[in-house]
């Protein structure tokens, strides 16, 4: 059974794993609109994943005999200057997320809900690779800086991104890459 604050929290990190996932595909829009359609499936298959950690919270708050509660999502920035905006915005974005998620585990600590403390160790080690990926492409997109071949070489190579659900998690399909 689960705490009124442990539940809380976790209802809290839902929301902002739908959130994370709105935002991901507000990115991919902006993408689609500057003809980048490799970086727009890589945000899509981003939200993807995001709607898997969201699912991964609302099974886990039912399993433990909580009740999920779905509240309103904020609406999502739309628009960003260039794809470097956007990644840096991508990086800043997990590294708050993976603070959301500390900040659960600490609370767990301190409940003595060590279950709660070990299931939150999958996203915690899953952070260490959104924020790694997030800030690597940043730090391209800085180092292509305007050059236009590079960039449109890196979006043919973020078109290649397949979706893979985490065990246990079934097999929803990929995002498609645009023509």
């Amino acid at each position: 059974m689960l705490s009124q604050k442990i539940e809380k929290a976790l209802n809290a990190q839902l929301n902002a794993e739908l959130y994370s996932a709105y935002l991901y595909f507000s990115m991919s829009a902006y993408f689609e609109s500057k003809a980048l359609k490799g970086f727009a499936h890589w945000m899509r298959v981003q939200a993807q994943e995001e709607m898997v950690h969201a699912v991964k919270f609302y099974n886990y708050i039912n399993e433990r005999g909580g009740r999920v509660a779905v509240t309103a999502i904020q609406g999502p920035p739309t628009d960003w200057k260039a794809p470097v905006d956007v990644f840096a915005h991508t990086y800043a974005h997990e590294q708050k997320v993976t603070g959301l998620i500390n900040d659960i585990a600490s609370l767990a600590l301190e409940e003595k809900d060590h279950v709660t403390g070990t299931m939150l160790q999958w996203f915690l080690n899953e952070q260490i690779e959104e924020e790694s990926t997030a800030s690597g492409l940043h730090q391209q997109l800085v180092l292509i800086g305007d050059t236009r071949g590079p960039l449109l070489m890196l979006d043919r190579e973020l078109a290649q991104r397949v979706f893979v659900p985490p065990p246990g998690m079934g097999g929803a399909p990929a995002a498609q890459p645009g023509p």
